[in-house]
């Protein structure tokens, strides 16, 4: 039973990786739009095609006040819930299995 734990506790670690990682590619997205750049640099489609599948389906619910475009701060909180849900629950698969006993 062990490994079946530790194997959530590893599971729980990527997870949370992979959510860091879309969170500061998401800041990055944000910076950029600050600025003119060119649309076709690799750097911006990249981070483009990494982000716009969390931002395309919130862009359908208006999310905008004046200019402003609120989609990116509620795809943050939606990150941030399904992170703190998703690691917590597996952290507890993890110690129920017995891992980090």
């Amino acid at each position: 039973m062990f490994v079946i734990g530790e194997l959530f506790n590893s599971l729980a670690f990527l997870v949370n990786a992979v959510c860091q990682i879309l969170y500061w590619l998401m800041v990055g997205r944000i910076i950029i739009s600050w600025f003119p750049v060119e649309p076709y640099h690799p750097v911006v489609q990249f981070l483009h095609q990494v982000t716009e599948p969390i931002l395309a389906p919130l862009r359908r619910i208006p999310l905008q006040i004046g200019a402003m475009d609120l989609t990116p701060l509620v795809a943050f909180m939606i990150l941030f819930f399904v992170n703190r849900v998703a690691v917590r629950i597996l952290v507890n698969l993890a110690f129920q299995f017995g891992a980090g006993s």
